[in-house]
């Protein structure tokens, strides 16, 4: 009971402070809706890491990143997956700067142990972008920490990991996140009485929630930065529907949605297409902090650079607080409320 009220009055708290800033959220505009990699300006001298950047859209980034002179770090759980994915973006870019580091967003130690190598190892963070997803397995498995395991890869895990490398972006004199939601988030919402799927189990609709939680995170982490001074521009992006193995590695191509995929693969997505909205707003000069990007096309499964449709939910600000402090609750881990 005595969590319950103090996780509230953080939550009102914070809401006070958000909604202030809110008031003063600049307008978003759209992107060129043909932006491509010739646009991307030079990334030399910038660090990034990449969550999930060993197959997929992580991959592209990071490819992409390395392409334009950044130096990448590719964080995920294989270190084999990890090497070859860095000797086959050497292939293309002989002289890129990539590294790996092995960790695992379903152990919260884990993410622990890579911030801290990370702030002894770095000097700044200027783009993080939070990536990493599993999507809809049919059984309900959960985290180290016993959170349902979409929630706690998709989202809890990047929440964490965000705060622990918060000093090293707070060193960079641009730094941006990029958090990853999905059009599924549009028919997600929030069950504060069973985030973690505890009572019933239905794969998607625990999918929809992680990707709605990571969508409220971005938004709410551009306020509090504004508010806090922290100076990080916090946008998020979704890929449209992308031919990568998320489908493969979740619900499982012999599924009903697997074999609708696969029928409709040839419509959707490249890696490569889907990774255009993540890349603008890590890169563009024009990106705004608190937008979202995506594709525009019919139900923004593909289609032209743009901005992507919000659910009503993830404007909320009082929820979006809620969720905050229940996160810090749940996970042990407390931003700082204000610029040190």
């Amino acid at each position: 009971m005595f969590n319950v009220l103090r996780i509230r009055v953080a939550a009102l708290g914070v809401l006070l402070m958000c909604l202030f800033f809110a008031g003063a959220t600049l307008a978003q505009n759209p992107p060129k809706p043909d932006w491509s990699l010739a646009d991307m300006p030079s990334q030399e001298g910038r660090i990034f890491l990449v969550t999930g950047g060993t197959s997929g859209m992580g991959y592209e980034d990071a490819k992409a990143l390395a392409t334009a002179g950044a130096q990448v770090v590719i964080a995920a759980r294989n270190p084999e997956r990890g090497q070859e994915a860095i000797d086959q973006i050497k292939q293309e870019v002989p002289d890129a700067q990539v590294t790996f580091e092995p960790f695992d967003l379903a152990d919260l130690s884990s993410v622990r142990a890579l911030g801290q190598r990370l702030n002894t190892s770095l000097p700044r963070l200027d783009g993080l972008i939070n990536n990493a997803a599993i999507m809809a397995p049919p059984e309900r498995s959960t985290s180290a920490e016993g959170f349902e395991m979409q929630f706690a890869i998709n989202y809890v895990g990047h929440f964490v990991l965000t705060a622990e490398l918060l000093p090293l972006l707070r060193n960079s004199d641009v730094p941006r996140v990029i958090t990853l939601s999905s059009i599924a988030a549009l028919r997600g919402s929030i069950n504060f009485d069973d985030l973690h799927s505890a009572q019933a189990y239905e794969p998607m609709t625990a999918y929809a929630q992680s990707k709605l939680a990571g969508l409220m995170f971005a938004f709410e982490l551009q306020r509090r930065s504004a508010a806090a001074g922290w100076g990080i521009q916090s946008m998020a992006a979704h890929p449209g529907v992308a031919v990568t193995e998320l489908v493969a590695r979740g619900p499982g191509l012999d599924s009903e949605q697997g074999r609708q995929w696969s029928a409709n693969r040839e419509h959707l997505q490249t890696a490569a297409q889907g990774a255009m909205p993540t890349l603008y707003a890590a890169t563009a000069p024009d990106a705004q902090g608190g937008a979202y990007y995506g594709p525009t096309g019919e139900r923004e499964v593909s289609g032209p650079l743009g901005l992507a449709t919000v659910p009503s939910v993830a404007n909320d600000i009082a929820i979006a607080a809620r969720l905050w402090a229940v996160t810090e609750e749940i996970a042990g881990t407390h931003y700082p409320s204000s610029a040190p």
